[in-house]
């Protein structure tokens, strides 16, 4: 007698009724404070109770995207995408990370705290230098990363909303320069002391200043990405 063994179909199932679920009740939330703007506290409490959670997120830009595709097409730049992921994805997951979503030539991904989201951009950039170790010149992979933490929206392991989340998708997609790795305030702030060394910057873009760290090195290996003097990161008080 043949049995049917759908445990795997299952799961699958549970998981796509929980993230209609959660689309769903955003979305009618959301309607409802379209419709009644004086529901404003209450459907903010309701949503904040679904899905607020206190996040690290990394945003890895991969650099290069005009360029590349106007010299060797977007088939070839799309092949160097898959590259990129499939390099990035073990470093996200062996800091305790998880993919979030990937966006064209962006990925983003949420860890517990900014050190582990840290440890994973240093290793991802590792991961690219081992990456163009073995391949030619116009396939080498560069990103750029942007980190901060935050009390932050969290739909259905899917998608990220909040203003750390903002922060670090321009810190990341606009202002970091090839292998630099650029976090908020909040997410230097919650750094452990001692570990690392980073530059204060103050960044512009359009009429927002953003007031960042850029990653230099850790203070314990010659591994890291930067390697400037820096500020050590610590608990001093002037």
């Amino acid at each position: 007698m043949n049995r049917k063994t759908g445990g795997g179909d299952t799961g699958d199932r549970k998981r796509k009724v929980a993230r209609r679920s959660g689309r769903e009740l955003l979305n009618r939330q959301l309607s409802e404070l379209n419709q009644y703007p004086e529901r404003v506290s209450s459907v903010t409490a309701k949503l904040r109770e679904a899905f607020e959670r206190q996040v690290a997120m990394l945003v890895l830009d991969m650099v290069g995207f005009s360029r590349l595709t106007l010299q060797h097409g977007i088939i070839h730049y799309l092949a160097m995408i898959h590259q990129m992921v499939e390099a990035a994805t073990p470093a996200v997951l062996a800091n305790g990370g998880r993919i979030i979503k990937q966006d064209a030539d962006d990925i983003f991904a949420i860890f517990d705290n900014p050190r582990h989201a840290l440890e994973a951009a240093r290793d991802i950039f590792r991961a690219f230098d081992a990456v163009n170790t073995v391949t030619p010149a116009e396939r080498h992979i560069y990103g750029s990363v942007g980190i901060g933490y935050g009390e932050t929206l969290v739909i259905d392991d899917e998608d990220l909303f909040g203003p750390q989340m903002n922060l670090a998708s321009k810190l990341g997609e606009d202002l970091a320069g090839k292998s630099e790795i650029l976090l908020t305030a909040s997410a230097y702030e919650a750094l452990p002391n001692d570990l690392f060394v980073f530059t204060p910057l103050k960044l512009s873009i359009g009429e927002m200043e953003i007031d960042c760290y850029r990653y230099e090195r850790a203070l314990h290996d010659n591994s890291g990405v930067g390697s400037g003097p820096g500020l050590i990161k610590t608990n001093a008080v002037d």
